[in-house]
């Protein structure tokens, strides 16, 4: 049998920063995935197609949220076929997707560098609900001055035990959330690292509730406000598309071989998202 004519190269890359809100948490990555190639054609923007008998869009996730979880910091990497002004895919992109599903920026991606290994750890916003500031506080203390802490969670291959100290960065109170003004409840802010095994939000909490029995009566609201570079020195995260920001899309198909993998809402917008501690 002859082969078909082989699919157009990618002639730019383009890396996309979106938000995940509302509703839209719940979504499992398999639906965000299949929206987002609605949305692709629907705006028209020029994606590549993989080759064979059933061709893919060359669209690529580095460090996706799991279901359930709110995010302001997903991205992805769309492979095109033609030039196409990032400003406008990102206008376009926005408008073709749910409300919940927001682009928040797009740069065009340099060939030989890979958005995934930039991706070094994750700050988070939890919100804990009837807990007072003073239990919080003294439970972030003792759990940071603890050398590990062993959590553990089922997995699909069943209970698994694992340090969830040593991937914390950095942990404390946000005394600047107007939502806990009353005092009735408190907000932690949190830097952890993409360690192996995966140290979660959630795990974080099962580790406060083992060395200080800090278990909030409702379930945590959860968002994860960023993700990229880790600064060791102070414990901040910088943006991972900076480096991409002014880069010249490179022409052919090199610019995916090296790598496998609207205006913005206002801060008011931001979704939360509810996780809830293992026991």
């Amino acid at each position: 049998m002859p082969d078909g004519p082989a699919p157009a190269p990618v002639i730019q890359r383009l890396r996309v920063r979106y938000a995940k809100r509302g509703r839209l948490r719940f979504t499992s990555h398999r639906d965000i995935s299949r929206a987002v190639e609605r949305a692709v054609r629907r705006a028209g923007i020029p994606v590549a197609f993989s080759a064979g008998f059933t061709p893919h869009p060359k669209i690529s996730y580095a460090g996706a949220a799991p279901t359930g979880v709110a995010s302001e910091a997903e991205y992805l990497e769309l492979g095109l076929t033609d030039i196409r002004d990032p400003a406008r895919v990102r206008a376009d992109l926005d408008a073709a997707l749910p409300p919940g599903l927001d682009i928040l920026d797009v740069v065009t991606a340099p060939a030989g560098t890979s958005l995934a290994d930039r991706l070094q750890a994750s700050e988070w916003r939890i919100r804990l609900d009837g807990v007072l500031p003073e239990a919080a506080e003294q439970a972030v203390a003792t759990f940071m001055a603890a050398e590990e802490i062993e959590v553990e969670r089922l997995t699909k291959k069943g209970r698994r035990r694992f340090d969830a100290r040593a991937a914390v960065s950095a942990c404390g109170l946000d005394r600047h959330d107007p939502s806990t003004a009353d005092g009735s409840s408190t907000t932690l802010r949190m830097v952890v690292r993409h360690a192996t095994p995966a140290v979660r939000p959630d795990d974080v909490l099962s580790g406060l509730r083992q060395v200080a029995d800090l278990a909030p009566p409702s379930p945590p609201l959860v968002t994860r406000l960023a993700q990229g570079p880790l600064d060791e020195g102070t414990g901040e995260l910088a943006d991972p598309l900076d480096p991409d920001r002014g880069a010249v899309s490179p022409p052919g198909d090199d610019a995916m071989a090296a790598h496998d993998a609207a205006p913005e809402r206002p801060a008011g917008t931001e979704s939360v998202d509810v996780v809830s501690a293992r026991q």
